[in-house]
């Protein structure tokens, strides 16, 4: 199907990691079936880590297992180090998302290591990718790209060196992440034309949380400037434990219903991905769901993108 953007949800990954309750392995199986089957393209589906850091994933090779058997669909996971790239390569994941924050001390706090560091290690990343038979696309991210809970505003001249540095060790996308929820649209409009014009046709995507109430219309800033690709949660589901009162990342509903009003063709079924919601509530009845689009619903008339572009 042709799409004018790809809505990838990540709160498989980046929302379970903050939630204290077990999902069955199961459950995480039916919500990957249930959004492919609503359109969604691109799972992050787990992240390859020790369980002991984050027993959420201890079941990422089953998880990861299950959701390549989905037709058509996209599956990413993401991983800290070489280490959890070689895991990557051995189950198949089509794509491996590493990540590292332009902020020094959240890169120590988060990965434990410098950001040199870091990067020498997605250098050796990207020749095991390149080795392998089976070469998964790898997606080089900047986590605290638009600020840091600790440093405050991130120099986008390190932003711009960091994703230099990717793209020139072997990267085939990048993302901007507002990882703490610091951003506002001109903040994203003149970190991303930065970026862009320094690392060519590289694909670059993004990453916003909504924080403090700016997620959609960063999204927004973000696509003036050309860009195609955002992740987003079922639910808004997440949160980063190093940003005190965090909330999780766009909401993966109302970013779909912002596009399609727009004319933007997502891809997605929204009546469908509303059911889906009803899933992960019941998985975990517990957790805090947000979202305009699940309260409201849809408005009288509404026509997706593609009905609307074919009348």
């Amino acid at each position: 199907m042709a799409r004018d953007v790809i809505l990838r949800e990540v709160g498989l990954r980046d929302g379970l990691q903050s939630v204290a309750t077990f999902v069955a392995t199961e459950a995480k199986l039916e919500w990957i079936r249930r959004e492919a089957a609503a359109g969604v393209a691109e799972i992050e589906v787990t992240s390859y880590v020790p369980p002991k850091l984050l027993p959420q994933f201890v079941d990422a090779a089953d998880v990861t297992a299950g959701a390549l058997r989905v037709a058509g669909l996209t599956v990413a996971a993401l991983v800290p180090n070489t280490r959890g790239a070689q895991r990557g390569l051995e189950l198949g994941v089509h794509k491996i998302n590493f990540v590292m924050s332009v902020s020094e001390t959240h890169n120590i706090k988060n990965v434990r290591r410098s950001r040199e560091a870091s990067l020498a290690d997605f250098r050796d990343m990207a020749a095991l990718a390149r080795a392998h038979a089976r070469r998964p696309i790898l997606c080089g991210g900047l986590a605290t790209a638009l600020g840091c809970s600790y440093e405050g505003a991130v120099p986008v001249d390190d932003v711009v060196r960091y994703a230099v540095a990717l793209a020139e060790a072997g990267a085939d996308e990048l993302i901007i992440p507002d990882t703490v929820g610091y951003a506002n649209p001109a903040l994203v409009r003149r970190v991303f034309k930065a970026v862009l014009a320094e690392v060519g046709s590289l694909p670059v995507a993004a990453h916003f949380h909504d924080t403090r109430g700016t997620g959609l219309a960063n999204l927004l800033a973000a696509l003036d400037c050309g860009v195609r690709a955002f992740d987003a949660s079922l639910g808004g589901l997440g949160g980063c434990p190093f940003a005190p009162g965090a909330t999780g990342n766009i909401v993966m509903e109302d970013a779909a219903y912002m596009l399609e009003s727009m004319g933007v063709n997502t891809g997605i079924d929204l009546n469908a991905l509303l059911e889906v919601r009803q899933l992960l509530q019941a998985a975990l009845p517990e957790a805090t769901l947000y979202g305009g689009l699940a309260r409201a619903g849809l408005p009288r008339g509404f026509t997706p993108a593609r009905e609307a572009l074919a009348a």
